[in-house]
């Protein structure tokens, strides 16, 4: 980086000939030109980065990742890359798509997550203003001072008892970062910062999965409701030609009170499920950023989202682009890397600029005055010899903490793994439970129909009637569970596939990370091999 590059003071607006005219202005205005142009120098000459970067440069480690999925061969899995950023729009429901977009305006927990994002942001950028000097300011004093009748040579003829001076001066102090301790500090709060920004992506991505599985789970608690109701209306009338014919002397007691039995029991069940949609309806509205209230009106009466025949997954690689918890995971493993060079630093001298110019006078006019200038220019250095291992153990630290971030990175990608294989199982083997069981509600529907017209011309005793309305209930309630089960099995694929965000705005995110930084200093690169101090 050459002396032209962008520094605190911005160098380009002095030339030569502001320089040459700084050397002819008073004493007091040169020593706040010259001050500025000391300041200015270093960020423009390179100064910023001189010196090795001790410590490991950072390499993005191995992790194991098949080559397909399990099941690939099954036609209902498409291996080809595809966008998942709006994965929900697959169910083709236009109020789970309203919902999706009342979250993604209102959710707190959405927003607190940017905050994070923003905390983060300052924090590297609190390390980029290491980089310069880090104490600088003005100050002044000035007074008279009468000495003491006894002070050694105070009698001598001539001698001025009181003396009066004035001064002001401009200082700075600036440790250079020779070892590069304040690089590799930029460089773990700028992996962190993207770490900051996976966090966020995360958020994002298991906001979608639960305002859809509410959701799903609010549309199954429905259709629920709807079976029972309609048990119920079968099973009433049911009830209601039993007890006329047991008035009616045909049939015995019995049979009342088998009929009343299955008809209260599946009353019995419609506020167990009217409780489960209720319940449901106020995690929605936490979800979109609003206080629980009746949400009926605007999500209405609706069937179950239905899956589509197929899902598009791309290949396990791919996890580790979508999955924000695994480039979380990874980023943290640079940020651990980069505060090995921070602690190896210690065992290097720290080397400061020291700098001041001022003016000194006795009377405050004189200030502006020339031969009022006053200058110090020097260095110093600390250098911690005997530390008694202490350097060491923090350096001991700082690596088995990278080792223990980047196993915890290769066990993320693992979990990755696992999950959506577990997910596409559950899929498929959930989808083939759904046509057996729609094929059981059916014959169990049918058959209580049979029952009961035989039942009414007299050919079997109730507890036939009894039997089949039972199950009928149980068979049409576990087909909506069923049904929902297929459809939240989908959105625990679209969950650990790691859909919901949007890939190319994160990547815009995190090169405006660097871009922002007004010192121009680059943010480290990981991956970059070679040229450290071990």
């Amino acid at each position: 980086m050459g002396c032209e590059a962008v520094s605190a003071v911005p160098w380009r607006r002095f030339g030569l000939a502001s320089v040459a005219r700084a050397a002819l202005r008073p004493p007091l205005a040169r020593a706040l030109t010259l001050a500025g142009l000391l300041v200015g120098f270093g960020p423009g000459c390179g100064l910023l980065g001189i010196g090795p970067l001790v410590g490991p440069d950072y390499e993005t480690p191995e992790a194991p990742v098949e080559t397909s999925w399990i099941d690939f061969r099954d036609t209902r899995i498409q291996s080809e890359d595809t966008d998942l950023r709006s994965w929900w729009r697959v169910f083709g429901d236009p109020v789970l798509d309203g919902l999706m977009e009342q979250a993604g305006a209102g959710s707190l927990t959405l927003q607190a997550a940017a905050e994070r994002v923003s905390a983060a942001r300052a924090r590297r950028d609190l390390a980029v203003g290491f980089m310069f000097p880090q104490a600088q300011g003005a100050s002044g004093s000035g007074g008279t001072t009468r000495n003491s009748e006894l002070t050694p040579g105070a009698n001598v003829p001539g001698f001025d008892r009181t003396s009066t001076q004035w001064n002001a001066d401009v200082g700075a102090s600036w440790e250079i970062d020779f070892w590069g301790r304040f690089r590799r500090a930029v460089e773990a709060t700028d992996a962190e910062l993207q770490a900051s920004v996976a966090d966020y992506d995360d958020v994002m991505v298991l906001l979608y999965a639960e305002v859809a599985s509410h959701y799903i789970s609010y549309r199954t608690f429905q259709d629920r409701v709807r079976y029972l109701r309609l048990n119920e209306q079968i099973q009433e009338g049911a009830f209601n030609v039993t007890k006329s014919r047991f008035d009616a002397g045909e049939v015995p007691e019995r049979d009342v009170f088998e009929a009343q039995q299955v008809l209260e029991e599946t009353r019995s069940l419609i506020p167990d499920a009217e409780l489960g949609a209720r319940i449901e309806n106020n995690a929605l509205c936490v979800l979109t950023g609003q206080p629980p209230r009746d949400l009926s009106a605007e999500l209405g009466e609706g069937s179950i989202p239905k899956p589509p025949p197929t899902v598009a997954v791309g290949i396990p690689a791919d996890l580790l682009r979508r999955r924000p918890d695994v480039r979380r995971a990874e980023r943290i493993a640079a940020a651990r890397c980069a505060v090995i060079g921070i602690a190896k630093s210690d065992y290097y001298p720290r080397l400061s600029l020291l700098g001041s110019l001022g003016v000194a006078a006795e009377h405050i006019p004189d200030l502006d005055k020339s031969g009022a200038d006053t200058s110090f220019l020097g260095m110093s250095f600390t250098w911690s010899i005997l530390d008694y291992g202490r350097t060491a153990s923090h350096v001991a630290e700082t690596e088995a903490d990278f080792r223990a971030a980047v196993l915890d990175y290769q066990d993320a990608v693992l979990q990755a793994g696992r999950e959506t294989e577990d997910a596409l199982a559950a899929l498929f083997k959930t989808q083939e439970r759904l046509v057996p069981q729609a094929a059981s509600a059916d014959a169990a529907a049918r058959t209580v129909q049979i029952v009961q017209d035989q039942y009414a011309e007299g050919e079997v005793d109730f507890s036939e009637v009894f039997l089949f309305a039972g199950n009928l209930t149980t068979q049409q309630d576990r087909l909506a569970t069923v049904q929902g089960d297929v459809a939240q099995a989908l959105v625990d694929v679209y969950r650990s596939l790691g859909g919901g965000w949007d890939t190319a705005a994160d990547a815009a995110a995190n090169a405006d990370a660097g871009a922002e930084d007004e010192t121009d200093v680059p943010a480290p690169e990981p991956g970059i091999d070679g040229g450290s101090t071990p």
